[in-house]
């Protein structure tokens, strides 16, 4: 495969960044917004909470001058996982919000106790209903320091958004450092919150009473989407031109893709170029952590690419314990792999062969597309929906670049 291909924003920033829109009295305009599947289940939210949505594009606006409701419907909230970012500004602004236990890919457990830990230590109180429900409430949430065992993105991002309302200062240590919470952080900031130290692991918050603001902000590229590319290049062999991406932000995953023989190049403006003959060598250990280490969202794509690397590669999964699920399907086709708990042990074989797969979770059909593009023979991959929460029309950017791909017209759940 050859030619370019210019990266969206990130769905993992425009989520929590959409949540924030909530605390503002005023119209929020948001550019370079993905269209996937997890972004217009987040505007059908935000429009049952009585927010007045536009959409054009990559262009979004949202009017919260009149929010209506604080429960969260649960068919939407069952979507996806990313629902839960709702919870702290919701809170902040209508002092309390119903929602049910968020859905998404079943990866592994993603408690949300540090969540309500967190919002506890703020002055919420948090009833447990029945049938999976959540009611939080709060008169007034209160500024303080707050600990997180874990750098959660996800926690980080509730706790900055119910921060914005609280009195006084909220201090967050051992944050997350992910660029996603750099973005929500610099659309804090035009909302008129002080703001201050997303990337460093230690974040303050000073709340304000009120925000009537009309900010315009630019989604940030999304660093999987690009890595997912390049490491497809990187298998099937070629070159690949991806624009409109963060150099910083893909570091890990480029060092993974260097040392398995790729040559990569980063240009001023945004661009990065790869070079693959396809003919690759094996990673000794590969192991995903948090920011800015070698992220759990491309550790399938990685090791669908190391599958066919010469050598034996091993790969240590740190955040999700039942993130090597895919690998079943990878071994249909073919691929050498075993898993001994968090470990997988990948012996790269001479070729993969087509297969009909099932993709159960976003990453893993990625993956299952990356392995699909550089087998031989067809392989027809369902559960394309999952896919479709990350991706967009992933059929037609890697067709545009070579790759003999299409979507199935009588199943828009194949390809």
């Amino acid at each position: 495969m050859s030619g370019i291909i210019e990266v969206p924003g990130a769905k993992n920033a425009v989520l929590p960044v959409l949540a924030a829109t909530l605390l503002n009295n005023g119209t929020s305009i948001l550019e370079n917004c993905p269209e996937l599947d997890d972004v217009f289940t987040m505007l059908e939210i935000l429009s049952a909470l009585g927010c007045k949505t536009k959409k054009k594009g990559s262009r979004i606006e949202v009017d919260a001058s009149n929010l209506t409701s604080s429960c969260i419907p649960e068919i939407l909230a069952k979507r996806m996982r990313s629902s839960i970012i709702i919870l702290g500004s919701v809170l902040a602004r209508c002092g309390e919000v119903l929602i049910s236990y968020p859905g998404g890919c079943e990866i592994g457990m993603r408690p949300i106790d540090m969540h309500l830990r967190a919002l506890e230590q703020m002055g919420a109180e948090v009833d447990g209903l029945k049938h999976g429900m959540l009611k939080v409430s709060a008169s007034k949430l209160q500024g303080c320091e707050i600990l997180l065992d874990y750098p959660s993105v996800g926690a980080t991002e509730n706790i900055m958004l119910a921060a914005c309302f609280a009195e006084g200062e909220t201090l967050i240590r051992n944050a997350a450092k992910e660029p996603e919470i750099e973005d929500l952080q610099e659309f804090l900031k035009k909302l008129g919150v002080s703001v201050s130290g997303a990337g460093s692991g230690v974040i303050r918050i000073q709340g304000v009473k009120e925000i009537n603001a009309e900010p315009v902000h630019k989604i940030i590229p999304d660093r999987i989407v690009a890595g997912t590319y390049l490491a497809a290049v990187a298998a099937t062999g070629g070159s690949l031109v991806v624009t409109n991406v963060e150099y910083d932000h893909i570091g890990s995953i480029l060092y993974c893709l260097r040392r398995a023989g790729c040559k990569i190049k980063n240009y001023t403006g945004g661009v990065v170029t790869l070079e693959s003959d396809g003919k690759l060598k094996a990673l000794d250990l590969v192991r995903t952590s948090p920011y800015p280490g070698f992220p759990t969202d491309m550790q399938p794509q990685i090791v669908a690419l190391l599958s066919k690397c010469s050598g034996t590669s091993v790969v240590v999964e740190t955040v999700f314990e039942n993130r090597f699920r895919y690998t079943e399907q990878l071994q249909k086709m073919g691929a050498d792999i075993s898993v001994q708990g968090r470990t997988a042990i990948i012996r790269g074989v001479d070729k993969l062969t087509g297969a009909s797969v099932e993709a159960r979770d976003l990453r893993g059909g990625a993956a299952l597309i990356i392995a699909g593009l550089a087998a031989e023979g067809e392989t027809r991959i369902s559960g394309v929906n999952y896919i479709d929460r990350g991706y967009e029309r992933v059929e037609q950017v890697l067709a545009k670049v070579g790759a003999n791909i299409r979507r199935v017209e009588e199943s828009r759940n194949m390809i």
